[in-house]
């Protein structure tokens, strides 16, 4: 299993935390130390799943399919006003990623990076209607020849770490990464009203592998 990049320090100071506590318990309190380096276990278990990185090489490339930029669970299809960048009406399509989830982001589409910026927020959960204007959230948008989407990655009660790893001007491929929510949250797209959705609401899907629609 590949552990992804943003899990190192966190891991780290995990391993080294259990590691004390254990010594700690081995000299206070030996009669529980088998149930203390259990535990450990388990905890260090549940953090280390949360920073899995699988390997997913998208099969077919196209223009106009976006692929899942999320693992999660569909939880919003609608059209929707987008007042950041856009300033008009758009299709929008949220993925709730939980804390089971895989948290890598990855671009849905290849193209130039017209647009990123960081806003810092609010720490709603993730389905509040006001999330996405008001909880701490990166925007990101991607044009091709085929058109122009709008990805933003939200932070959310228990998420509150979004990294972000792209710049205007970027060339981007299909698939590779963009960034990373720690500890899950939520994936907004803002599409074109002529996309042609894929999905539906309660879809479980998958970064690279789920087709969410089709531009024109």
């Amino acid at each position: 299993m590949r552990i992804h990049k943003e899990g190192t320090i966190i891991l780290s100071l995990v391993s080294l935390f259990l590691l004390l506590l254990n010594v700690v318990v081995y000299y206070t309190a030996p009669k529980v130390l088998g149930l203390s380096i259990f535990a450990s276990l388990v905890l260090f278990g549940l953090v280390l799943q949360f920073f899995r990185n699988p390997s997913r090489e998208i099969i077919t490339s196209d223009d106009k399919w976006i692929y899942a930029p999320a693992d999660g669970k569909v939880v919003v299809i609608e059209e929707a006003e987008e007042t950041e960048y856009f300033k008009d009406k758009r299709l929008q399509v949220s993925i709730f990623m939980s804390p089971t989830n895989v948290h890598v982001n990855r671009n849905p589409i290849s193209g130039i990076v017209n647009y990123v910026k960081y806003h810092p927020g609010r720490y709603l959960v993730a389905w509040h209607p006001k999330s996405s204007t008001e909880n701490e959230r990166t925007t990101v948008v991607i044009a091709n020849n085929e058109g122009e989407i709008l990805l933003r990655q939200i932070a959310g009660a228990v998420a509150r770490r979004i990294k972000n790893y792209l710049e205007k001007g970027d060339q981007v491929l299909q698939g590779s990464e963009m960034g990373f929510i720690k500890f899950g949250s939520r994936v907004d797209l803002f599409l074109p009203l002529n996309t042609k959705i894929e999905v539906k609401i309660g879809d479980k899907v998958k970064g690279n592998v789920t087709v969410i629609g089709r531009l024109g």
